[in-house]
């Protein structure tokens, strides 16, 4: 829990206590840790992995609304203004999750004005990515949406001149997904990307060979 930015200046005590009340469970690639069709009332604290929120219109279609980094908060928060009960949270590679209900809610972050601030910059920090994935879907092509998806994952180290080149876990069909395209469009692009230098595939690994024309690709 140490690892939590937001718990960043608890004491050794506090500390013991939180992790007490959010045990942690492991989610493996390709698992819902909830859904429309199995809510569950609590609040997750991502360790580390990544998972995808998003959500499935009538016609099938999914729409990525967030990514969750290690260290973030996100489920159940209808007291913070928050409802997953329409959205599905996937885990897109191995990730440790801990897990905490209602009430310690109220009694460990709520009631502790420091950790309350903070979970409202995260849920700014939030709607702001909602908003621009939103925006994304209707403004970027779909080969700039594969492109952002990419630079987005690689971090923001990425757009700089790493020793070595930096690398996102994932299938094609994750691309897919992430990017709201089909696999078919999203191996077309990446195979297009791959060709211009930009990228580098691999089994289930995709390097960033060129991040800044990567993202002149993405329309940034």
């Amino acid at each position: 829990m140490s690892e939590v930015d937001i718990f960043r200046d608890l004491s050794p005590q506090e500390m013991d206590a939180m992790a007490a009340a959010a045990p942690m469970s492991t989610y493996s690639p390709g698992e819902l840790l909830y859904s429309p069709v199995k809510p569950v009332e609590k609040l997750f604290i991502l360790k580390s992995g990544r998972v995808r929120i998003f959500r499935v219109s009538e016609d099938g279609r999914a729409l990525t609304t967030a990514m969750i980094s290690p260290g973030t908060i996100f489920g159940e928060m209808v007291l913070l203004g928050q409802s997953m009960h329409d959205n599905y949270a996937e885990a897109i590679e191995d990730s440790v999750v801990c897990e905490m209900d209602k009430q310690d809610v109220h009694r460990f972050l709520l009631a502790d004005p420091r950790i309350a601030a903070r979970i409202t910059q995260i849920l700014g920090r939030r709607l702001a990515e909602m908003e621009r994935r939103l925006s994304d879907s209707v403004f970027k092509s779909a080969s700039q949406r594969v492109a952002t998806t990419l630079m987005k994952l690689a971090g923001p180290k990425s757009t700089g001149l790493p020793s070595r080149h930096p690398q996102v876990s994932l299938t094609h069909e994750q691309v897919a997904a992430l990017a709201g395209t089909s696999r078919e469009t999203a191996t077309k692009i990446l195979g297009e990307l791959a060709d211009q230098g930009l990228i580098r595939l691999g089994r289930g690994k995709i390097a960033l060979l060129s991040p800044r024309g990567l993202a002149e690709a993405a329309g940034e």
